[in-house]
Formats: structure tokens, sequence, C-alpha cells
């Protein structure tokens, strides 16, 4: 299937330090698209990829699972560490879980993690009622769009497969046992107003992360999608601090110097 317009992957080659950023459960690059290109403009290396199954038709994310978007993130990831002497993780939602897995996996070869309105859980009764539920729905009602800022959309689907929800639920658990295995720097930002994750999400994985590096920071002028909202340049700003802190140097040429 076609890749929708705005949905494509971005990548740029810039520095020695990178930084991949993972998007959401049912969205697509678009959503953090502004991001990638405000560490690009500032020559970091960059890599947003798309997920499998998104970014066309829901259909098409019935079909995978998450090994199949985790394994996207990981290759990229191995090709950031051997284009780069730094790299960062960075996701939205679902993108945070992902980030914190390849954290917790790749332990020194990840540099540091951000994690935007991070998901850690499929909440509600219905989570429970998933294992039987995906074989006699197909589909619930989508996710994306939750912005405060008018005018701004998210592009993503209109349906949540109920095949896919299963296995992000069975993701989250994973990724949850795994969380005190990340020890890197990390930055969370978070919006009290967001209406898909709650904020127990983020208390749970500030609880569990061996993290001794840890910046909480709140988004009160956003919603559930803060790279597009009011929020956006200031987690843009704050990721980039947080970045040259960690890879002293980093500024208009994005790299680390010394190393």
């Amino acid at each position: 299937m076609p890749v929708l317009p705005g949905a494509e992957p971005f990548r740029h080659e810039g520095g020695d330090v990178g930084v991949l950023l993972c998007h959401g459960f049912t969205g697509c690059p678009q959503s953090l698209r502004p991001w990638a290109e405000y560490l690009a403009e500032r020559d970091l290396t960059v890599s947003l990829p798309l997920l499998p199954g998104h970014g066309t038709r829901w259909e098409d994310l019935q079909l995978t699972g998450w090994p199949d978007w985790y394994a996207e993130v990981d290759r990229e990831l191995r090709a950031l560490r051997e284009r780069c002497t730094r790299v960062f993780v960075a996701g939205l939602s679902m993108g945070g879980a992902l980030a914190l897995r390849l954290a917790a996996r790749h332990g020194a070869a990840v540099d540091g993690v951000v994690v935007v309105n991070p998901a850690n859980k499929v909440h509600g009764l219905s989570a429970y009622a998933l294992p039987v539920a995906r074989h006699l729905v197909r589909t619930t009602r989508g996710i994306t769009s939750d912005i405060a800022k008018p005018g701004a959309t998210e592009l993503g689907y209109h349906r949540v497969p109920l095949h896919a929800a299963h296995s992000l639920r069975a993701f989250f658990r994973v990724v949850d046992g795994e969380l005190p295995q990340v020890t890197q720097p990390l930055l969370l930002l978070r919006s009290p107003r967001d209406h898909v994750v709650p904020p127990a999400d983020s208390a749970r994985i500030l609880s569990r992360v061996s993290s001794r590096d840890v910046t909480e920071i709140l988004l009160e002028q956003s919603y559930h999608v803060a790279t597009l909202d009011l929020d956006a340049g200031r987690i843009f700003e704050e990721s980039l601090a947080f970045i040259a802190r960690i890879a002293p140097g980093v500024g208009k040429e994005g790299t680390a110097v010394g190393g």
C-alpha cells in the first residue's frame, strides 16, 4: 500500500550526535516531523522511521504486532550507532515505550532518553476483554488528534484494529518488566490534560527506571499529541538542551566535541 501523504519517514545526515524518534500507535512520523526538523536544522543526525503497519490503512496494522514495530526502531538504532558517536532515543506515547525498551536492551549504546506522554498500559475494562474481543470485533474507534491547539491535526487511523491493540497490551507488559534496566539520563515531558494516556503511566515509569539523572516537565497547555500542540516549542528546546548537556558541544554543528 502507498504511504499516506505526510506519513513518510524522515532522515537527516548531520553531525556526530544522532537522535532516533519513535512515533505512536496508529500514528505516523507526521506527529514528530516538526521535532525532527528542529533537531536536523541544528545539524544533529536524525532518524524518524515509519513503523510497520502504520501510515497506510488500518487493515495493514491488523497484520502486524509489537515485535515488528520494535524490530524497526532496533534496526534504526543500530544504523545510527554505526554513524554517530553519541545516540539518543526519543518517542511519543507508544513511541516512548519503544524508546525505553531500546535503552533497556542496548545499555551504553544509548546515551539518553526523551519521552513525551509515554504509555505504559492499555487502560479500562476493554483491555481485559481484548484476548476474546479481537476474535469477535475487528476494530474500535481511533485515538488520534488529542490536541488543544486550534486547527492542528494528527495524521493517523480513525479505527484501531483489536489484534494490534492486543499486541500493544502485551508489549507494555514486556517493557514494564524491563524498566529497571533503564539507567540512562531520562527527560520525561507530560501533559496533565492528556485524554489518551493517564498520569499514572508516567508515574509508573518514573518509579521503575533505575536512572539517577531524571527530569520531569509538565506541558500545561497541551493534550496528548504535545509535539503538535501549544507546548511543541518547549519540547524541542528542552530536548536539545538535554542532549547538549550530555553530549557537550552540541550546537550549530550538532557535534560532540571530543567524541
